[in-house]
């Protein structure tokens, strides 16, 4: 028979594993929502109780458990054009600043992480073809990575609620959406194919080692899950991203500033973002 209790020392032990893994730190208010989400588990392995399923997670060689926990622990809460000041900065301060730079022609490389399900990246696409003038003269790469391997498999299928497109105009959604049957909206394929989505852990360095010579990175409330050390783990992961003299643009409540001193602070009229500095 299942033992179903998971004492404070089984979270403790959990909590700085998983830490460890993700970079996400649970505090103490979070331990209903995680020993719900492990006892799940628990019952989904058939592994009994708290010692045989952590054993199962530290040693399973493939990792597959440990990425369905993971799918289960992480929050995937957004829609369409979210804070949408930073969009108009991408397209009338940041691109323009990152294209004086460059040959005509080459290519820019944008980096969506976390991309959930899959409304930011492909916001950054339809708010390129909608607003910026200079699409046409150069190529762009948008790349999106998530942690969460089942919510990846729902950005590639591009079918959204109508609450993920409510804050879309009416000219938009009926350009770029077709409405299905069931009330939902499915985004037209050419936004599907130009966006590539990736499974990226960022406190895997094999994961994140080839992700190299970004312009501008998109990574907007998923720092405030970290504490301060992952949040330094994760700037410099960034930093190596991204390119010298490109931007990373953080969520509202986020600031690289308080976190690390390898970004310069951009003041730009339409949004604050941070930007590695140019080669000497």
């Amino acid at each position: 028979m299942a033992d179903n209790s998971i004492t404070y020392e089984d979270f403790v032990k959990f909590r700085e594993f998983f830490y460890r893994k993700t970079g996400i730190y649970f505090e103490d208010s979070k331990r209903y929502f995680v020993d719900k989400r492990i006892l799940e588990r628990i019952e989904a392995t058939n592994t009994g109780n708290f010692r045989g399923y952590f054993n199962l997670l530290r040693f399973q060689a493939s990792g597959d458990e440990l990425q369905h926990l993971i799918n289960a622990m992480t929050v995937n809460e957004t829609y369409f054009f979210r804070e949408e000041y930073q969009f108009n900065c991408l397209v009338n301060s940041i691109l323009p600043y990152i294209t004086k730079t460059k040959t005509p022609g080459s290519l820019i490389r944008i980096w969506s992480i976390p991309s959930s399900s899959g409304e930011e990246p492909y916001s950054i696409a339809i708010y390129l073809t909608e607003y910026w003038t200079g699409l046409k003269d150069w190529d762009v790469e948008i790349i999106a990575s998530d942690i969460d391997t089942n919510i990846l498999k729902k950005a590639k299928e591009g079918r959204y609620s109508p609450r993920s497109v409510q804050y879309l105009s009416e000219g938009i959604l009926k350009k770029y959406f077709k409405p299905l049957p069931d009330g939902d909206y499915q985004i037209s394929d050419d936004f599907r194919q130009a966006v590539e989505f990736t499974h990226v852990n960022l406190f895997n360095l094999t994961d994140t080692k080839p992700y190299r010579h970004f312009d501008v990175i998109f990574c907007r409330n998923l720092l405030i899950y970290f504490d301060d050390q992952s949040r330094r783990q994760a700037a410099e992961v960034f930093f190596d991203a991204l390119r010298p003299g490109g931007f990373i643009c953080l969520g509202h409540s986020e600031s690289m500033s308080r976190i690390s001193s390898l970004f310069k602070v951009r003041k730009f009229p339409e949004a604050i973002v941070y930007q590695k500095p140019e080669e000497l």
